[in-house]
């Protein structure tokens, strides 16, 4: 992905969207000639001169400085997921930003496995930043029955969320949750630009999903760590869970997602209930998962 386009469409999608009011300057009357506030308005608000702004927007973040991004991102009203997002941008934008290539695994370590299968009454996965599904525990199975009827190879829910149709029956909100992943997947696209992988997936997406295509285009992001989901599973109807991301420390870009109910409602009913189901019905997580010798463990 080229960071110049990256940086110019971000800035100017998010310089568009404030209003000199929102930005506490005068109003003038008259027609404005561009959506939100100009670029010499955020030079101002920011603190540089409108030839740097200029240079900055045009896609040349090489050599900024913190608090010059600090002072952009004020000015801009940017939140936390935008700020990351901008300061990704810049730092791939010098000489030394691309990442050393990250050696891919054909699953998870053991004890990364242990943990998931010891969660009996959790629901839990682990995943990359581009939405691979690395492994499993039999409940998170059971929960995402689409994705492993017949055990099909290289899980992905982008493209379960984008490119299967059961997704929209079995996630009640499909829209808030399609748009809150491409979000994800934007902002992991300004973390690792390098990544071949996840530009062949975007690309796909980008091909044969209007709605992907759209909410990518509009170059916001999100930072992926909680959410409630409302699910309509096949076997249990209508239930609710709580999502958490736990970030692994010992496997850079690996996350762990959990889901847990409100204890005694329906959804705590649905899930033990979902829970005797699958113990019944599935085998045991993979025991695959190869242990990775080039990282230290504790």
């Amino acid at each position: 992905m080229d960071n110049s386009s990256e940086v110019r469409d971000f800035l100017t999608s998010r310089r568009a969207r404030i209003s000199p009011e929102q930005a506490g300057l005068p109003t003038y009357r008259g027609k404005r000639r561009v959506p939100g506030l100009r670029r010499e308005e955020v030079s101002l608000l920011s603190g540089v001169s409108a030839d740097y702004y200029t240079r900055l927007e045009r896609g040349d973040l090489s050599g900024v400085s913190e608090s010059v991004l600090d002072a952009v991102c004020r000015a801009l009203q940017l939140d936390e997921a935008e700020r990351t997002h901008l300061f990704d941008l810049a730092r791939t934008a010098g000489p030394t930003g691309r990442p050393h290539p990250t050696r891919s695994r054909r699953g998870l370590r053991p004890g990364v496995q242990r943990i998931l299968d010891s969660m009996s009454t959790t629901p839990a996965y682990v995943r990359n930043g581009r939405f691979d599904i690395l492994g499993a525990n039999r409940l998170g199975q059971a929960l995402f029955a689409d994705l492993y009827d017949g055990e099909k190879p290289g899980l992905n829910l982008a493209r379960y969320l984008f490119l299967d149709p059961r997704s929209r029956d079995f996630y009640v909100e499909w829209d808030r949750v399609a748009r809150d992943c491409a979000q994800a997947l934007r902002i992991e696209a300004g973390r690792d630009p390098y990544d071949r992988a996840l530009t062949d997936l975007v690309g796909e997406l980008s091909t044969r999903s209007e709605e992907f295509r759209q909410w990518w285009a509009a170059h916001d992001v999100k930072l992926h760590r909680t959410a409630t989901k409302r699910m309509h599973h096949p076997v249990v109807g209508d239930i609710e869970l709580t999502g958490e991301a736990l970030e692994l420390p010992g496997d850079t870009g690996l996350t762990i997602i959990t889901y847990t109910v409100e204890p005694d409602s329906d959804s705590s009913h649905a899930l033990a209930f979902l829970a005797s189901w699958s113990s019944e019905r599935l085998p045991a997580a993979s025991a695959e998962a190869t242990a990775d010798t080039d990282a230290d463990t504790c």
